[in-house]
């Protein structure tokens, strides 16, 4: 099997910064087609090679990467989901990520982040955690150790 069958079937064939589906019979010259990442350009950096389109991974290298909310959920002041993620892997801890009108809003927001860190940083157990403040809901997530 090679790399790619390798990273894509243990990624569930996602894209790791888009998180859509990658076609597996896409052409790897197509920007849907998928491609291998590396997430950095740190070759001393021990990370995991993960699954993207070809077209995510090339514009990558252009620009930052930003991990988009979901229009649905309704989040103020969202924080930048691949910074939280580095700290998180580098310090463990726990960070604010958003704050949200409702309770119910928050807890959708919370449910999204625990299964998008899943893809996100697979092995890093994250959960998340609801604090009402100030007449809002504080939405956090917190990890452990990183289970390699």
């Amino acid at each position: 099997m090679s790399l790619l069958d390798t990273v894509a079937e243990r990624d569930g064939w996602r894209c790791w910064v888009c998180d859509e589906p990658v076609d597996p019979d896409m052409s790897v010259n197509d920007p849907r087609g998928p491609s291998v990442d590396s997430r950095t350009a740190d070759r001393k950096a021990r990370v995991v090679e993960r699954l993207a389109h070809r077209g995510c991974n090339t514009r990558k290298g252009a620009v930052d990467v930003v991990i988009a909310w979901p229009e649905h959920l309704y989040v103020v002041e969202p924080a930048p989901l691949i910074t939280v993620a580095a700290r998180l892997e580098r310090k463990g801890g726990r960070e604010m990520v958003a704050r949200c009108p409702t309770e119910r809003d928050a807890r959708e927001a919370a449910d999204w982040l625990v299964d998008r860190f899943s893809r996100l940083v697979p092995g890093l157990p994250v959960t998340a955690e609801i604090e009402p403040g100030g007449g809002q809901f504080l939405v956090t997530v917190a990890t452990g150790r990183r289970r390699w």
